[in-house]
């Protein structure tokens, strides 16, 4: 993990973002536009917009993995969490512990922020991704439900 290095999302991240955002998008089998993209940049680029994101990054600088994290309340235990809502290593960089990085970067913002918990989901087939998860965090009794609008 010594040659990779988290770093925040800066403008000249874009290209590589896109391709690294694109590729999470084909993971999970998401249809995901340009615009969609855009307007995620936007967010990000935003200072006063609650997504932020870090990116992971080789010797040479090259971007190897993104996460995409925010704020959120957490009204029983009265206290903030921070959410995970994207990660995504390049397929040419797993095994690298470039997830590893990037994780423990936003549980290091969460901790500077005085967060309680970071908390992610993943889908139950990410065999992969869980193993990494597995080694990191402590898996919930939750279930997740969506109910579309």
């Amino acid at each position: 993990m010594s040659s990779v290095t988290v770093i925040p999302l800066a403008p000249g991240h874009r290209e590589a973002w896109e391709r690294l955002y694109a590729g999470y998008a084909d993971f999970y089998r998401v249809t995901q536009t340009p615009e969609m993209r855009a307007r995620v940049w936007g967010w990000i680029m935003d200072p006063a917009h609650e997504v932020k994101a870090f990116v992971a990054v080789d010797a040479a600088g090259k971007p190897l993995g993104l996460a995409h994290y925010r704020p959120f309340a957490r009204p029983l235990s009265a206290s903030t969490g921070g959410f995970l809502d994207d990660l995504f290593v390049d397929p040419a960089a797993r095994g690298q512990r470039v997830a590893d990085a990037l994780i423990e970067a936003v549980a290091a913002e969460g901790r500077k922020r005085g967060w309680s918990v970071i908390r992610w989901i993943t889908a139950d087939d990410n065999y992969r991704g869980r193993g990494v998860y597995d080694r990191l965090a402590t898996r919930t009794m939750w279930i997740t439900y969506d109910k579309k609008l």
